[in-house]
């Protein structure tokens, strides 16, 4: 259960370029940027429950690794896909529902950072969190 625990974002790479390639207007991405983001994440067995908070929303879901299920993003983009396990690493496979395109995303942790890798229409990007007391 790696992955369970507190998490608060320390820093970003390569974020505003995925998210303008995501079609977010540079308001909102510029308020992204900097949102505060915390996540919690509490795994049982292939059952997990998410809680992000940030500055603009606070946001619980659950999900079953393998079981597709709706999400939408900050900005409103509506999402449905599925996370699995693969080694370590949790992998989300999502397709938008507007164009259909696909949004792939990584969460791996590494001594005690989660960093949550995108990649969208070749536009790849990460957010590095810190474990949080």
């Amino acid at each position: 259960m790696t992955f369970n625990g507190t998490w608060k974002i320390d820093r970003n790479d390569n974020y505003e370029k995925f998210m303008e390639k995501m079609g977010i207007n540079m308001v909102k991405r510029k308020l992204a940027a900097h949102d505060g983001l915390k996540i919690t994440i509490q795994q049982n067995g292939d059952k997990f429950h998410v809680k992000e908070s940030s500055n603009f929303r606070t946001l619980e879901i659950d999900f079953t690794l393998g079981v597709n299920f709706e999400y939408s993003l900050a900005d409103g983009t509506e999402l449905s896909g599925s996370w699995a396990m693969e080694g370590d690493m949790m992998k989300g496979t999502f397709t938008r529902k507007d164009n259909g395109n696909l949004l792939t995303t990584t969460r791996t942790v590494q001594n005690d950072e989660l960093i949550q890798s995108y990649s969208y229409e070749g536009v790849d990007a990460k957010r590095i969190f810190k474990k949080s007391d």
